[in-house]
């Protein structure tokens, strides 16, 4: 008998794992692949591996703006990818250790639920029976693959963000269908190595649910390093290498020799056993409260599987609320200070509303927007870069309600604004705070000070 039976090794269930197993639980964590899930190995890891061999590909070329000649810059495919695999390598190690750190067991097997008695929750994996007093179902996502005309004729001509990470050799030109965080990313590393990208998108700018301002804004830099870029385009079929899209009633096509498919992901819950105890769904994806439960006792689910964020940080602050609340701590899931993160070059980054989400819930705001070139060290290490911060406060009690930042190294300074909405700062509060300086991050005060 375990006290928890994790199904699903990813951000949600690794961190389950680990935050029960070192609160005394007894734990069993059951991941048919590899651990870490697709963020570690086909996610968020190798692509931000990728994106900063391509950022100092970037700086080494722009070098002579800060005084510094590099002769010939080149780079070598093969070793970028080679590098990818040993972070990887590395990373899913650590959790292993972590795993056996904390007396987790782990299964390497597809794992099924099959029933639920007064006993407990029966799980069969490799041909044999588990039984635990409690399920968390963390069974991740996996790419959407939408019905277009032509797409299995195409066979290996056509990648999902799995296969382009396994690719041995450069495609010289790339068409990606969606303008997401997946296609955008994979954009900007591709164009840094010179292949010719192309990004078709239905909606009417890329990034939907960012700062629309800043993905404008974003998208004419990716522009200037040559990526093409084919708005409300609707993809209606793929001839072999060619795209065929249908943009303000004409047709269009686009060619490449590699075609990305990043129009979304979809939560796995096919093959898991949820049918088998009655688990509610609800717009693909399970159903859950604020406390991560299902509509059955003593099951939960944490992760891209529930279909509401699918983002890595989410997953593992939700598999934390599971444990939490099975090991005595009262505590629920909040989404008001999830961060958004593109890892281009340059960087995106918000948390809390934008604009547009203010003016449908007629939300009433102030906003104020400073360049980047405002703070001192973003002018010193960003020779003629562009940046853009952008607060969104309440209007009435000056609550800071949305962070959104363009630039480098926005990733690293989004969680100050995180750390302000989660514990309601308002204007005021967040003028007594002391920023070290000279830092990019101090442009959040100026902006402060700047309503």
């Amino acid at each position: 008998m375990y006290n928890l039976a994790i199904i699903g090794g990813g951000p949600a269930g690794y961190v389950a794992a680990e935050r029960a197993g070192a609160k005394g639980l007894k734990v069993i964590l059951f991941e048919k692949k590899d651990l870490g899930g697709v963020c570690l190995n086909e996610g968020c890891i190798p692509t931000k591996t990728l994106l900063y061999s391509a950022k100092l590909l970037d700086n080494a070329k722009a070098g002579e703006k800060y005084g510094i000649t590099a002769e010939n810059v080149s780079f070598d495919f093969s070793k970028m990818m080679a590098r990818k695999n040993k972070v990887v390598k590395k990373l899913v190690g650590g959790v292993g250790m972590k795993m056996k750190h904390h007396k987790v067991e782990t299964v390497k097997s597809k794992a099924i639920i099959k029933s639920r008695t007064a006993s407990g929750i029966e799980i069969e994996a490799e041909g044999q029976l588990f039984l635990a007093e409690n399920v968390l179902i963390s069974t991740g996502s996996e790419a959407s693959v939408p019905p277009i005309p032509g797409l299995k004729e195409a066979g290996d001509v056509i990648v999902t963000n799995r296969e382009i990470l396994q690719l041995s050799e450069l495609p010289k030109s790339l068409v990606v269908i969606g303008g997401g965080v997946i296609g955008t990313e994979f954009a900007s590393f591709f164009s840094s190595l010179g292949t010719k990208v192309t990004v078709i998108e239905m909606l009417d700018e890329i990034l939907t649910g960012m700062d629309r301002q800043m993905s404008a804004m974003l998208r004419k830099m990716l522009e200037k390093k040559g990526v093409e870029f084919h708005l409300s385009s609707k993809v209606t079929e793929v001839k072999g290498n060619v795209v065929v899209f249908e943009k303000d009633g004409k047709s269009d096509s686009a060619q490449g020799e590699k075609i990305l498919l990043s129009v979304g992901r979809r939560p796995n819950i096919e093959g898991v056993g949820l049918e088998n105890i009655g688990v509610e769904l609800f717009r693909g994806g399970i159903k859950v409260d604020q406390h991560m439960r299902t509509n059955i006792p003593n099951v939960y689910a944490a992760g891209d599987v529930t279909g509401f964020s699918l983002l890595a940080h989410t997953a593992s602050r939700e598999g934390e609320v599971v444990v939490n609340n099975l090991t005595g701590r009262k505590d629920v899931m909040r989404y008001n200070a999830i961060p958004g993160v593109v890892y281009t070059n340059p960087e995106f980054s918000g948390v809390g509303i934008t604009e547009d989400v203010a003016k449908a819930k007629k939300i009433p705001y102030k906003v104020a927007t400073l360049p980047m070139a405002y703070a001192g060290r973003f002018v010193a290490e960003n020779e003629g870069g562009e940046g853009l911060c952008k607060v969104l406060v309440g209007e009435k009690y000056g609550e800071i309600l949305g962070v959104h930042m363009l630039g480098n190294p926005s990733s690293e300074m989004i969680y100050g604004a995180v750390m302000a909405i989660e514990n309601e700062m308002t204007l005021k509060e967040m003028e007594e705070v002391v920023f070290p300086h000279p830092t990019v991050s101090e442009i959040f005060k100026e902006n402060v000070f700047a309503f």
